[in-house]
C-alpha cells in the first residue's frame, strides 16, 4: 500500500447489498485496491463527507439502438444511452441484440457490435433476443455464443415478429439448462391481446387508455403461469421481467413459495404511473406512457412496492425503451392521434431509474439502503454473470461507484435529462436524491452537474455463467446433460 493512489474517496459512507461501513476507498488502474481508514494519498482526493456511496448501478434491461420492422427508430444510441445513464448513477448497461425471424443469431450479436461500435461511455454486455430458435441456433449458435461471455437471453410470448411457440419455449429452456444462461421471459399471452385489440377497434376504441384495456393483468398472470410451469418442466430458473400486476406477482410468489428458482424483475413505471397516465377518450398525450405490460391502477403501486420490500423481485430494472414523442420515427409513426395498437411500444428512464428509487423508497423508508444497492446494482451483477467485478465496493472490484447527494430538492424535467427522448414519463416527481458523483473505473464521468465522460470510454464486459441460472437439481430424465 506505499504506492500513490490514483484516487481516494474520503469519509465514504458505504452501502453495499449485506451492510453499511464507513471506509475510505483507494483507487489505482480503475480498480478498487484498499478499503480502510486513513488510506495514503491519492494522486486525486474526493471528500465524501460522510455522504452514501453505493456501487454504480447495473441496468440489466435497457434498450438502445435496437432494430424495428415498423418504419420507428429508438431515438438513443450507445452514445446517448450511456451518457444518460451515468448521469443518473448507472455504470454499466446491458442492452439487447435483436435476433429478426430468419437471421443468424451469430449475425444479429455482430450487427449489435458494429451499432454499439466506440460509442459507449460506460461499460456494457449484451442480451441477446431470440426469435428464430433453428435447429442450428439451439444446436450451434447459442451455445457457441454461451460460451464466448453471452450468458443472457430474452424470450417473447407475445408480438407476432418475436414470440415463440410452447414448444419453441421448451426448447430454448433445454439449451439454457444445458450450457447455464440466464432466461429472460416477457409473458404475456399474445391470443389474449390480440382477441382483446380486435374488439376494441371494432368498437371505436382507439385511444391511448385502450392500450391496457387490451392487456389486462389476466393476460400477464397466464403467461407467468405457463412460463414457470415451463421452467418446471425443464428444472431451469428463469426470470420474470417487467412484471407489473398483482396477478402476475401472486404466480411468482406461488413458485417461490414452492421452491422453485424463479426470479422476478419490476421497473419505475409500475411504481410512479397508473392506467391514468394513459390519458381519456381524446388524449393523445396519453402515447408517451404506452409499454408492456401497461401501468395498472393506483392501488396496483402498492402491490409492487410490498414485493420490492418483502424480496419477490430480484431487480429493478428500467426497460428504458426510447421513442420520442413528436417525431414521424417514433410515437407519431401513424399520425398524431395513432390507434393504440400502433404506438411504439416502450418509455425512457434509463436516467431516472435509480434516483427515483433512492428518494421514493430509501428516503421514505420503504427499503433500505442495502436493499437499493442490491436491487439496482448486486443482484443484477449476479444475475447476469458480472459480479463481483460489478455491483461490489469491494477490493478487486472495478472502481464504479456513486456518491450520493440525499439533500437535493428537484424536480425531474426533461430538459434537465441527457437522453435523446424529447419527453419523460416522470416529469414533475420531486425527488430528493441525485448522484452528486458518478465514477466508472475510477473517472468521474458525472459531476457537479456536468457530464464529463466521452464516446468510447466503456468496454464491452463478456459474461460469465450466472450462479443463479444453476439448476436445481444436477439431472433431469428429460434433459440432454452437457458434456
Amino acid at each position: 500500500m506505499s504506492q500513490t493512489f490514483d484516487l481516494v474517496i474520503r469519509n465514504a459512507r458505504c452501502a453495499t447489498a449485506a451492510d453499511t461501513f464507513e471506509s475510505d476507498i483507494g483507487i489505482r488502474n480503475g480498480v478498487i485496491e484498499a478499503l480502510g481508514k486513513s488510506l495514503p494519498a491519492g494522486k486525486e482526493e474526493i471528500d465524501a463527507a460522510g455522504a452514501w456511496v453505493t456501487p454504480g448501478g447495473v441496468d440489466g434491461h435497457c434498450h438502445f439502438d435496437q432494430p424495428t420492422n415498423d418504419g420507428t427508430e429508438m431515438a438513443d444510441d450507445f452514445l446517448s444511452g450511456t451518457r444518460s445513464a451515468v448521469c443518473g448513477g448507472t455504470t454499466t448497461v446491458i442492452p439487447f441484440a435483436l435476433q429478426q425471424r430468419g437471421q443468424s443469431l451469430k449475425d444479429a450479436v455482430a450487427d449489435y457490435h458494429r451499432r454499439a461500435g466506440q460509442k459507449a461511455c460506460i461499460d456494457y454486455s449484451f442480451h441477446m433476443i431470440i426469435s428464430d430458435p433453428t435447429e442450428e441456433v439451439l444446436s450451434n449458435e447459442l451455445p457457441e455464443l454461451i460460451s464466448k461471455g453471452y450468458t443472457s437471453f430474452k424470450i417473447y410470448m407475445t408480438y407476432d415478429d418475436l414470440k415463440l411457440s410452447d414448444r419453441e419455449f421448451i426448447d430454448v429452456l433445454a439449451v439454457a439448462r444445458n450450457e447455464g444462461a440466464m432466461v429472460m421471459v416477457h409473458a404475456e399471452n399474445a391470443d389474449c391481446i390480440a382477441w382483446m385489440t380486435e374488439r376494441l377497434l371494432k368498437a371505436g376504441h382507439t385511444a391511448p387508455k385502450y392500450h391496457a384495456e387490451s392487456r389486462p393483468m389476466l393476460v400477464e398472470r397466464e403467461a407467468t403461469h405457463r412460463a414457470i410451469s415451463f421452467a418446471e418442466l425443464v428444472d431451469v430458473p428463469i426470470l420474470i421481467v417487467h412484471v407489473s400486476g398483482r396477478e402476475a406477482v401472486e404466480q411468482i410468489q406461488w413458485a417461490q413459495s414452492k421452491g422453485l428458482r424463479i426470479y422476478g424483475e419490476t421497473c419505475p413505471q409500475y411504481l410512479f404511473l397508473s392506467a391514468e397516465d394513459l390519458g381519456g377518450d381524446d388524449d393523445y398525450e396519453g402515447t408517451k406512457c404506452i409499454c408492456s405490460p401497461p401501468p395498472r391502477d393506483k392501488g396496483n403501486q402498492q402491490v409492487i412496492w410490498n414485493a420490492l420490500e418483502s424480496g419477490t423481485f430480484d431487480v429493478f430494472s428500467s426497460d428504458h425503451a426510447p421513442f420520442r414523442f413528436a417525431d414521424p420515427k417514433g410515437k407519431q409513426a401513424e399520425g398524431d392521434q395513432p390507434s393504440f395498437d400502433k404506438v411504439a411500444n416502450g418509455i425512457p428512464g434509463v436516467e431516472t431509474r435509480m434516483p427515483l428509487l433512492f428518494s421514493h423508497g430509501v428516503l421514505t423508508g420503504r427499503i433500505s439502503i442495502q436493499q437499493f444497492v442490491s436491487l439496482t446494482s448486486t443482484s443484477v451483477a449476479k444475475m447476469y454473470g458480472m459480479y463481483p467485478r460489478k455491483g461490489s465496493i469491494a477490493v478487486g472490484a472495478d472502481a464504479d461507484l456513486v456518491i450520493w447527494d440525499t439533500d437535493t430538492h428537484r424536480v425531474i424535467r426533461n430538459d434537465d435529462l441527457h437522453h435523446n427522448v424529447d419527453y419523460t414519463p416522470y416529469e414533475g416527481i420531486h425527488l430528493n436524491a441525485w448522484p452528486a458523483i458518478t465514477l466508472s473505473r475510477g473517472r468521474s464521468l458525472w459531476k457537479d452537474g456536468q457530464y464529463l465522460g466521452h464516446e468510447g470510454m466503456g468496454e464491452f464486459l463478456p459474461c460469465e455463467r450466472p450462479e443463479p441460472a444453476r439448476p436445481k437439481v444436477t439431472h433431469s430424465p428429460f434433459i440432454r446433460e452437457s458434456n
